[in-house]
């Protein structure tokens, strides 16, 4: 972080004078954000309500990255942009909107975007990264570069209704995107947001939060998320936070790393824009829907096939499918030994958004046969059995 702070003069003690009077932030802590350096890769829907409260918030200068332009389907959610921005690049758009909320935040617009050739280089010129992106090649060159520049990366990432955020520093002695995911999944496997669908509302909300962990970051107050996963679903409004430890065979981070530098054929996108029914063409796909995971288990031999529900005891309480094993979300990290790779495993929530993150961290890990149930034990109820409880 910052070593010198500026004193802030009267226009800025007239701007801030609501944040200042909290306890937890003060004119000292005001002037850390004032000295503080952030970049934004990515002015979209993510970096979109990041940077316009970290502006809000007083930080000294923001910087933008994104190599895009604004798009009319961009507008339901990327609010750093408006109609009349459609075909503007990006940055531009974005810093027109930041300078006109702020003028007292340096606003520097990346044009060219992050890539393998500049990613750390820039990255060592700011206190902050915040990864706004939403593919996965970008994504874990942010996180490689975050490393080797030795900056924090707070990470925000959204599918469907459910997102995630953490804060990667293994400089501070946290553990990295690759000790979660150590490589990108198989092209096809996880549709994008162009495939998917997105909720804009749910972008603000994670972009907030990755907010919130810059400013504490800064600032020193609270406590973030370093070494925390949080999982938040906005059909149920349920949040959950999952402890992760350092791996010590992550490829990157550990004392056994592979990845020693930035090679640029390793971030070549592997998964975007690929038609998300190529997925049923795996002996295993990533999901299938509860008419299927039914028919899978009437249809086994024996164990082979074993439903796992991992939505919090309250719920379970609630409703159950009487021959799920339940594994709540936070406890599949430590209970991995008791999982058989020779098993499929079927993976169901609530919606379906929580299990498809437990979905991909097994697939990381080293699970072969593991496919999220899509719409949950809700949709279980609706296609399958009407005798269970809706919540």
């Amino acid at each position: 972080m910052p070593d010198q702070t500026p004193n802030l003069d009267a226009a800025a003690l007239r701007r801030y004078s609501r944040q200042i009077l909290l306890e937890e932030v003060g004119v000292a802590r005001q002037q850390k954000l004032a000295a503080a350096k952030v970049l934004i890769v990515g002015a979209g829907g993510l970096g979109s309500p990041a940077a316009l409260y970290l502006t809000a918030a007083g930080v000294g200068t923001l910087g933008i990255a994104d190599l895009d332009i604004v798009e009319e389907h961009n507008l339901q959610r990327q609010l750093l942009h408006t109609t009349d921005s459609v075909g503007q690049a990006k940055v531009e758009s974005a810093a027109a909107t930041l300078r006109a909320l702020n003028p007292l935040v340096k606003i520097v617009p990346h044009p060219k975007g992050i890539t393998a050739e500049n990613a750390v280089e820039l990255f060592t010129h700011y206190d902050v990264i915040v990864d706004g992106t939403d593919n996965f090649a970008v994504r874990y060159l942010n996180n490689d570069a975050a490393y080797f520049a030795q900056k924090p990366l707070v990470h925000g990432s959204v599918f469907k209704f459910e997102g995630q955020v953490s804060v990667f520093d293994p400089a501070s002695g946290g553990p990295c995107y690759r000790c979660l995911f150590p490589a990108p999944p198989a092209a096809g496997s996880v549709p994008g947001c162009g495939e998917a669908g997105v909720i804009g509302a749910l972008c603000g909300i994670i972009g907030s939060m990755q907010a919130m962990e810059v400013i504490k970051l800064i600032t020193g107050c609270g406590e973030t998320l370093r070494g925390r996963l949080l999982t938040y679903d906005a059909l149920s409004h349920q949040v959950q936070t999952i402890a992760m430890a350092r791996n010590p065979t992550c490829p990157l981070c550990s004392q056994h790393a592979t990845i020693t530098g930035i090679t640029p054929t390793r971030y070549a996108p592997t998964c975007e824009n690929v038609n998300p029914t190529l997925m049923n063409h795996s002996e295993h796909p990533l999901e299938i829907s509860v008419t299927e995971a039914h028919a899978l288990l009437q249809n086994a031999a024996d164990d082979t096939v074993v439903l796992i529900d991992v939505r919090e005891p309250f719920e379970v309480e609630l409703c159950r499918v009487e021959i799920a094993r339940h594994i709540p979300m936070r406890q599949v990290p430590e209970q991995l030994d008791e999982l058989s790779k020779d098993h499929h495993l079927l993976i169901m929530c609530h919606h379906g958004g929580r299990s498809q993150r437990v979905a991909e961290f097994l697939r990381a890990q080293g699970y072969p046969a593991v496919t999220n149930v899509a719409g949950g034990i809700d949709a279980w109820a609706v296609e399958i059995d009407s005798t269970l409880t809706r919540y």
